[in-house]
């Protein structure tokens, strides 16, 4: 028997763009999804096209809303809230979801053909030939993003444009809340202890070493040097240090030594923090790979961690000459 579908429109509700705000900053992390099944846009037929996506509900979101004027089927597999391109790293977009949730929407009745449209970013976590042989339905990979669709459902196949994977400023830019709250349980309590060891100027510099990592990492991703997320990050801080070792050696009456054991040190405990925070920026962006990410983190958190380390023993030192940072 061939379970009830669900209907569902195609325009946003106010309480769908309100679970979007609370998405993009992490409140209730794992809890935006919607139900796993078989959705019906419009009034489809028994020939209309069928596109498969994640429960997450940005990523069902994105693709419903690309649908306005489009007679179609949506197959939404259970990847527990995590959107496409995760999941599929993760196997919850997977070859084994993909085939269960077939069998279980009784897709096969629904419609005469045998296509099912993935987006492109699911593609690592879905075998293609596995899901032919065990439902008969041909995976078929559509373009990267759901604006795309409609074309892409009218030419028959995707444009090399369609194929292109690019991470704009937009897109990087909507990831920074997310992690300007994630940072607030570090930032909050570093503004405090530096706060009492170096007064305002300590403060800021806290606030400058997080909100680099969170908001300007990001923002600035394709025009730092090098290639690695950590490095990146490294320099990043380093720079954003420069500013306050000048003010601290304008107002400084202490040797040419100190100033620069001070501005050494700084550098050191800011680069290891933005450098850190970048890191997890692998995980938003598809410049990253699962392999480059691991031999990313075990090359550099050793390296972090030993810069934070020393800096702040320096920084005691420079601290114990009798004279505040600022």
């Amino acid at each position: 028997m061939t379970m009830e579908l669900m209907s569902a429109g195609c325009e946003m509700s106010g309480q769908n763009r309100w679970d979007h705000v609370q998405a993009r900053v992490g409140y209730r992390r794992g809890e935006h999804r919607v139900a796993p099944g078989l959705y019906r846009f419009g009034q489809p037929s028994r020939a209309s096209p069928v596109l498969a996506s994640a429960n997450y509900t940005l990523s069902f979101d994105a693709l419903r809303t690309s649908l306005r004027g489009i007679d179609a089927y949506i197959l939404v597999l259970d990847t527990k809230g995590i959107n496409v391109w995760c999941a599929a790293g993760k196997g919850t977009f997977g070859t084994e979801e993909m085939v269960s949730r077939i069998r279980d929407t009784s897709l096969a009745e629904v419609v005469d053909h045998r296509r099912i449209v993935l987006p492109q970013l699911g593609a690592p976590g879905v075998a293609a030939h596995q899901v032919k042989k065990e439902t008969g339905f041909t995976v078929e990979y559509g373009p990267v993003r759901a604006a795309d669709i409609p074309e892409y459902l009218r030419l028959g196949h995707a444009t090399e444009e369609m194929r292109r994977v690019n991470f704009p400023l937009k897109d990087r830019a909507v990831l920074t809340p997310v992690e300007v709250v994630q940072s607030l349980k570090y930032l909050l309590p570093a503004m405090v202890l530096l706060f009492l060891v170096g007064g305002i100027g300590g403060a800021m510099i806290a606030v400058a070493a997080v909100l680099g990592g969170a908001v300007l990492f990001p923002l600035l991703l394709p025009y730092l040097p090098t290639r690695e997320f950590s490095s990146k990050g490294l320099i990043l801080g380093a720079a954003l240090s420069l500013p306050f070792s000048y003010q601290h050696a304008v107002g400084s009456a202490l040797p040419l030594w100190t100033v620069a054991l001070f501005a050494l040190a700084l550098a050191m405990m800011m680069a290891a923090v933005v450098g850190y925070i970048g890191l997890n920026f692998t995980g938003c962006s598809t410049y990253a790979s699962r392999t480059g990410v691991r031999k990313e983190i075990f090359r550099w958190m050793p390296v972090m961690v030993g810069m934070l380390i020393v800096g702040a023993v320096l920084m005691i030192v420079t601290l114990g000459f009798g004279e505040g940072w600022f």
